[in-house]
Formats: structure tokens, C-alpha cells, sequence
């Protein structure tokens, strides 16, 4: 399946439509609260502590929409946040959902500055197939566009917000792994797929690089990888020990990276992000990396991982964003269930 130019004139991207990049202003941040007892066996309790951090650092400066299964839960997360946040700067939304991987069932918003914004539904088919049930995560997209009143259009294929990474001036960033994976859109060739992100998130140079990390059950989410710290800088994480086997496929990546001429002209600049120490649960390897950080409008929450590279993480992190408090996140409950902070988050611009 392929489709020549002219089918996609009635698409965001002819409407003057994209993808703003993270560190543009929010109106909100939202999440999906985190409930799932498989995911999370024998740390949830842990991980609700961390998400009340996050909520805490974010209403500083601006509003969080939280979806929650129904009343009785609304009631639990209200007691937990009560005495850290201020609970006017949070909006409940009883959304039921079955995991809390906000960044990958929620809608991506891409906006316009005469038509305001606009929530691309893409599918959701719980990362190929790997769990079920994902039925309400499928649903999350439209009804959390619905709750905002903003229009919703469908591209039509699979994807994962923590598939992609955006400079919000045509830049996009993601990985062979994931995104031509056969359990995603087995009917669209890399062509078609370009296709499909230029036109509905207002790109127009994809970055593709390599693969995932260790214990990764995304295959390859770009968002442990490498991330847009601005519209000619990257940072990209790196594995200094060789025997790791992240050091191959995280080389291989930096190398894609040097390689690349922004279209804007303006030389790539690559900053190199340590890997955390290997860390492990439930008998497995754990996709921990600090390239899973959340870039808010005053913040940037940083993921920590109990181990010597936080602190030069959380710096090289903080000096990308000057003007942004760096703000430490303790993800080793949350890694458990395999992602951090940025696969729990999604951004609503700002109008």
C-alpha cells in the first residue's frame, strides 16, 4: 500500500500542521495514573510514590490531566497527590485505561497557529501484539481528544508516541526496529511510512537509526535512544563498556547521528549521553537509560537510577535547557515495568 503525493492535500501537514517540539510551552501534561498489578507486581506502590513527585514538579508551572479508571480510583490518586500538589492545577479525567503508558496510547497533538490544535488518533496495537487485553488503551486517544473538544484525525497506521522525537522545525528522529517492524504496518514499505509522518506530524527529514536497548519490549523506542534537546542538537545515549551489549547498537546510532546534515544546513551537534549501570528485575535486564527524560515549562524531570551517572546525567540534561530546573526522578520501581518518565507523559501544547 503507497500513496502518491496528491491523496494527502486534505492531510495536518498541507494545513499548516505540526508536531511542536517538547520543549515548546504546554498547556497541560498528561497521564495515564498507574494501576496495573502485573506491570508493577510488588512495586506499585513505589512507583504511585514517584508519580506524585512528578505531578508535584509539574503543577509549578503547569496543569496535569491525569486519567483515571473510575470514581473510587479518582478518590485514591486525589489522596495521594492532596498533600503534595495543588490539586486546582489537576484535572481528572475517568478515562479507563489497561496499562499507564500515556506516551503510547494517548493521542500526539499537533497544532496550527490559526486553527489551534488537532489530536492524531494513530492506532494502538499494544507494541505488535505483546499484550492483551489493550482494548480501553485503544480507545484512550479519541477519548481524551473528546475531553479537550479538539478534532481528531486518524493517519491510519500504528505508532507509538515514544516512537518518535520531534524539533518542531521539521526534524524527526526514530528507528528501523520499530517502525518497519512487520507487527506494526506490515502493508507500508519505509516510503509510505515517511509519507504518512510528513504529512500528518508536518515533518519533512526523518532521522532513522538503528535499534533498542537491552530488555527494550517496545523494539526500539527512540525515546530510550536519542532526543532533540533543540532544532540542531541531539543527545544521544551512549555505552562506553564494550563488552555491554548496548555498546554495538548505541555506537551504531552515534554514528548514524554524526552523519546527519539537518536540513536546515547547520551541522548536527551530537551531545553523548551516559548509560546508567545494567539494571535488573524479575529475572531480565531493564531498558534503564537516561534519554527518557520529560522536558516540561519550567522543568526537566530527569530519570535516576541509583548509580555514579546520575549526577553527570542530570547535568549534561540540565545544561541543554538553561532556564529549566533539572529535576532527578527516581525510576528504578518505575523501570520495573519497563519504560520511565517520558513513557508515561504526553505534552498538550499550547494553543
Amino acid at each position: 500500500e503507497s500513496y502518491p503525493a496528491a491523496d494527502y492535500d486534505t492531510w495536518p501537514g498541507a494545513a499548516g500542521f505540526r508536531m511542536p517540539a517538547e520543549w515548546e510551552p504546554h498547556a497541560a501534561t498528561w497521564l495515564s495514573w498507574p494501576h496495573n498489578e502485573q506491570t508493577w507486581s510488588g512495586v506499585l506502590g513505589d512507583v504511585e510514590a514517584t508519580m506524585v513527585a512528578v505531578v508535584a514538579a509539574l503543577t509549578k508551572s503547569e496543569t496535569v490531566r491525569i486519567n483515571v479508571l473510575d470514581e473510587t480510583h479518582e478518590r485514591h490518586v486525589r489522596r495521594l497527590l492532596e498533600a503534595r500538589s495543588p490539586v486546582h492545577e489537576i484535572v481528572f479525567h475517568r478515562i479507563p485505561t489497561n496499562d499507564a503508558w500515556c506516551r503510547d496510547h494517548g493521542p500526539i497533538f499537533v497544532a496550527n497557529h490559526r486553527s489551534g490544535l488537532l489530536a492524531l488518533d494513530f492506532e494502538f496495537n499494544a507494541w505488535g501484539g505483546k499484550y492483551s487485553p489493550y482494548d480501553a488503551d485503544a480507545a484512550a486517544g479519541r477519548a481524551m481528544a473528546a475531553a479537550l473538544g479538539v478534532p481528531v484525525f486518524e493517519p491510519g497506521m500504528v505508532l507509538e508516541g515514544g516512537s518518535v522525537d520531534v524539533d518542531g522545525a521539521g526534524g524527526l528522529l526514530t528507528t528501523d526496529q520499530c517502525l518497519l517492524n512487520p507487527n506494526r504496518n506490515p502493508q507500508l514499505d519505509r516510503a509510505a511510512i515517511e509519507a504518512r509522518l510528513e504529512n500528518s506530524l508536518g515533518v519533512s527529514q526523518i532521522i532513522w537509526l538503528d535499534g533498542g536497548i537491552e530488555g527494550d519490549d517496545t523494539d526500539g523506542h527512540v525515546d530510550g535512544l536519542a532526543r532533540f534537546v533543540a532544532c540542531d542538537r541531539v543527545v544521544a545515549a551512549v555505552e562506553r563498556d564494550a563488552k555491554d551489549p548496548n555498546h554495538r547498537v548505541l555506537s551504531a546510532n552515534l554514528e548514524r547521528l554524526k552523519r546527519v546534515r539537518p536540513s536546515g544546513g547547520k551541522e548536527l551537534e551530537v551531545v553523548e549521553l551516559p548509560m546508567p549501570d545494567p539494571l535488573y528485575g524479575r529475572g531480565r535486564r531493564l531498558p534503564a537509560s537516561y534519554a527518557n527524560f520529560l522536558v516540561a515549562n519550567e522543568v526537566v524531570l530527569v530519570p535516576q537510577f541509583g548509580c555514579r551517572q546520575d549526577a553527570p546525567a542530570r547535568d549534561i540534561l540540565g545544561a541543554c535547557f538553561p532556564g529549566r530546573r533539572a529535576v532527578p526522578v527516581d525510576c528504578r520501581g518505575i523501570v520495573i515495568g519497563l519504560g520511565a518518565v517520558h513513557c508515561l507523559t504526553q505534552q498538550v501544547p499550547l494553543r
